[in-house]
């Protein structure tokens, strides 16, 4: 853990000459101001002010001051830029000018959470799986809808054209402290897949908002864009954001040391009922976007739409992965790359530690593959995730919980931004209804 004497000898001997004082806005946008080094002490003393418009992700009559309160922990310099007056950066909290924190910053709303945890005696631990798409761009290096390759699962060079790209993506991201699992071609074409290992929930939201920063520099300096987009084709698989979670207490994992399949902890069978009970007004957090909505489709032999647990279906909401006493997780399979990760962490594990001080019961697992079991068609009486943006927000309104953890600050702003985009879109005739209907009505 970097202090604050550890980063100012750091920045000397790196010859950092600029200091990006980075911050995510409500929907996920990560942000920055530059300051130089002259103003490093000041920066890390927390006295750079600025607008909370930034923050919010929407400009109102209602700005007001902000200061950037940089993590040292999070300090390190961009590894592409030049060794002589190099650039650093900080992952900043967001706070009022008195100090405390600003209601509109979605690190603190997960800091809070994970203090939570930790008064329960809990510490939290996510790896994840992030898919994205790489396209080509238009002579004027705006992205079209042409994949990089045609490649599938796994495939390799000469097919797999986008091997070069991905292998710097990863070199950047290790360089820059986040340890890679793998990664690898996806079944899509275009489409990529990278692990990151696990770490403290805090430090994997961190690593997570730098991933998708760094994924789409390194694809702009191949030419290409990385679309973190939740389904940018028709007829092909959408990108997903699981997240595997570890929930350790008092040197024991998330799970007893029982070999025997689905013994699971009790606590651990609270966690579950709880992240499953607030599953769907969770949804307008974890897949944000209208667009999310078209990747959770219900008949889709993968889509993990049933409000379900499971350790064999893919339909579900949870997996049980590595049922072997510690090296168990559970699998969160619903988010996609287009959420803001300090808040899609915030609210399933808020839920899951609410199951555990509510000793909610655990449901009995869903066992089977939904869509294949029924050819094709889903038939259950399983719960399904919202279909649409504006079934989540509804859910999302009717949830005292969830609306709670994100704070009311945050949940009026993003209410009202996606409930305007969900107005827009219903107000736009799109080329399929053209399509469909023009020539029959």
């Amino acid at each position: 853990m970097l202090t604050r004497k550890d980063v100012l000898e750091k920045a000397r001997e790196e010859r950092v000459k600029f200091l990006r004082l980075q911050f995510t806005d409500t929907f996920g946008a990560l942000k920055n101001i530059a300051v130089t080094s002259e103003d490093l002490e000041q920066a890390m003393a927390g006295k750079v002010a600025f607008d909370s418009a930034v923050v919010d992700g929407v400009v109102s009559n209602q700005e007001q001051d902000i200061i950037l309160r940089p993590d040292p922990s999070t300090f390190l310099v961009l590894p592409w830029r030049p060794r002589e007056e190099a650039v650093a950066r900080f992952i900043c909290d967001v706070a009022n000018p008195d100090g405390t924190p600003y209601p509109g910053c979605s690190r603190s709303v997960l800091k809070q959470v994970l203090g939570e945890a930790a008064r329960m005696g809990f510490e939290i631990w996510v790896g994840t799986e992030v898919e994205f798409y790489l396209f080509y761009t238009d002579d004027n290096g705006n992205p079209t809808t042409n994949t990089h390759d045609h490649a599938g699962y796994c495939d390799l060079t000469p097919v797999d054209l986008g091997e070069n790209a991905r292998r710097d993506m990863v070199l950047t991201l290790e360089e820059m402290g986040t340890d890679i699992g793998f990664s690898h071609h996806e079944k899509g074409p275009g489409q990529h897949g990278i692990i990151l290992k696990p770490d403290n929930a805090l430090a994997i939201a961190d690593k997570l908002v730098t991933f998708k920063f760094i994924v789409r520099t390194i694809a702009q300096r191949h030419g290409l864009h990385a679309s973190l987009m939740p389904k940018p084709l028709n007829g092909r698989p959408g990108s997903a954001l699981h997240l595997h979670l570890s929930l350790h207490h008092r040197d024991s994992g998330l799970f007893t040391d029982d070999e025997q399949p689905l013994q699971l902890d009790q606590e651990v069978g609270h966690f579950i009922a709880g992240v499953l009970a607030h599953a769907r007004a969770n949804t307008a957090i974890t897949n944000p976007l209208i667009n999310s909505y078209k990747r959770l489709v219900p008949n889709s032999p993968t889509m993990p739409v049933n409000v379900a647990w499971s350790e064999e279906s893919r339909n579900t909401v949870l997996r049980v992965v590595n049922n072997h006493g510690r090296e168990t997780r559970v699998e969160v399979r619903n988010p996609d790359p287009a959420c803001n990760p300090y808040l899609a962490l915030a609210v399933i594990l808020k839920s899951g530690l609410e199951g555990i001080r509510q000793k909610l019961p655990l449901p009995p697992p869903l066992g089977e593959n939904i869509f294949q079991a029924n050819g094709g068609q889903r038939k259950s009486r399983t719960a399904c995730l919202p279909h649409t943006l504006g079934e989540a927000l509804q859910e999302l309104a009717s949830d005292q919980l969830t609306r709670a953890t994100l704070g009311e600050y945050i949940y009026r702003w993003f209410a009202r931004v996606k409930g305007e985009e969900w107005e827009r879109f219903q107000e736009f005739v799109h080329p399929w209804e053209l399509q469909e209907y023009l020539s029959r009505f």
